[in-house]
């Protein structure tokens, strides 16, 4: 199986998740990075087509500090660092280096970090402007394990549950009083 069957075969796999967003923004971004894919011999768009088709609690969040400590060890300074995701402050990192970042979401706080630190925040139709076939960038996605993720499944409570309750076991009304 050659390169290009090798592509086809995961461009077409990728064509027929049907994405129930409502957002017309990510709609022109699969479009857009559909059709890249599809024209560049770049295997940045089929990844980044994949990760923009997934679900929206598959793609996770990921903190600044978690992109500094990237830049850090990459040899280049200067790429831009991609993250199909939110881009999330952190409160606990003192100080923010000058980052290129592109992403689907900043928070504000990072968004203006960022900035401040002489960074840019790029968007994903301004990253397939500038280079789009992916060259100079380092692909990012956030850790999968969340605290959130303990709360998903079946509700608390129920038998065969393992979800977390958002409420702590003390607060139960009466039972910490005993």
């Amino acid at each position: 199986m050659g390169v290009d069957a090798y592509k086809k075969t995961r461009v077409q796999r990728n064509v027929g998740r049907k994405v129930t967003s409502t957002n017309l923004y990510l709609k022109l971004l699969i479009k857009l990075y559909k059709f890249l894919a599809r024209r560049t011999d770049s295997q940045f768009n089929v990844t980044i087509l994949r990760r923009l088709q997934s679900t929206r609690t598959a793609r996770y969040p990921i903190s600044v500090s978690r992109l500094v400590k990237q830049i850090n060890t990459a040899k280049d300074k200067t790429r831009t660092l991609v993250v199909v995701g939110t881009v999330t402050d952190d409160a606990r990192l003192l100080t923010v280096p000058k980052l290129n970042v592109c992403a689907l979401r900043f928070t504000e706080t990072a968004r203006k970090r960022i900035l401040s630190a002489g960074g840019k925040t790029l968007t994903f139709d301004q990253l397939a402007q500038q280079n789009p076939t992916g060259t100079g960038t380092i692909l990012l996605r956030g850790p999968k394990v969340r605290e959130a993720l303990k709360h998903f499944g079946r509700a608390a409570g129920l038998p065969g549950s393992h979800a977390k309750p958002y409420v702590s076991h003390t607060a139960r009304k009466g039972k910490g009083a005993r």
